[in-house]
């Protein structure tokens, strides 16, 4: 028993102390290497024309190694070079978590996923990605894809209190109240997330919210 507590605490005192937001936070990419501020755990994301590329990550996260603010504005821009499309983030998640064997994923955080499930459906999600975890969907109607291939979209996310508004390119898209809102020890952290699709995202901004 002391010598698993001991280690338990050695482990704890080794974690790096991660800041806080808040003030603007600001990424463009314009760099040839990730970076210390970022979590890679899909080992494939790489800088690629000055903006974080994904490609065949399989729902291995790439997180910001700083906490959110409990009221925060999260802007960026996202592209698909690719016809499934899947652009998505995770939000108030625990900074590590990833799937382990490209099963069902289990999310620590609140998804926004934007064409997905071979570009035909939108959601916000909380703690999963499927079923009752769903919160808020958009589905795609006849056979035109919600991504354009090549096509550039400017995604703001605003979480105040409980409530999470998606907008894009400037216009209301999905929102959800959460009546238990995810915050605190394991529910901190921002990623950029992919499956197998090429996807690119640039000019990160994140602000706290009054």
């Amino acid at each position: 028993m002391f010598l698993a507590a001991s280690v338990l605490l050695a482990s704890s005192a080794c974690r790096p102390r991660l800041p806080v937001i808040d003030a603007p936070f600001t990424d463009n990419f314009d760099r040839t290497e990730l970076g210390a501020d970022w979590l890679d755990t899909s080992h494939v994301a790489k800088i690629k024309d000055g903006k974080l590329n994904l490609v065949k990550a399989y729902n291995h996260p790439v997180w910001l190694r700083r906490k959110l603010p409990r009221n925060v504005q999260i802007d960026f821009d996202a592209v698909s070079r690719s016809p499934a499309g899947d652009l998505k983030v995770e939000l108030f998640g625990d900074g590590e978590s990833f799937d382990p064997d490209k099963g069902r994923y289990d999310p620590t955080s609140y998804m926004i996923v934007f064409g997905g499930w071979t570009n035909s459906r939108s959601i916000i999600s909380r703690l999963g990605e499927h079923d009752e975890a769903v919160k808020a969907a958009y589905d795609r109607v006849g056979t035109e894809p919600l991504v354009l291939p090549g096509q550039t979209y400017h995604f703001t996310i605003r979480r105040r209190g409980g409530t999470i508004d998606w907008n894009l390119n400037g216009a209301p898209y999905l929102s959800w109240t959460d009546p238990q809102p995810l915050y605190g020890a394991g529910h901190e952290f921002f990623a950029i997330n992919d499956w197998e699709a090429d996807v690119s995202f640039d000019n990160l901004t994140i602000r706290p919210l009054n």
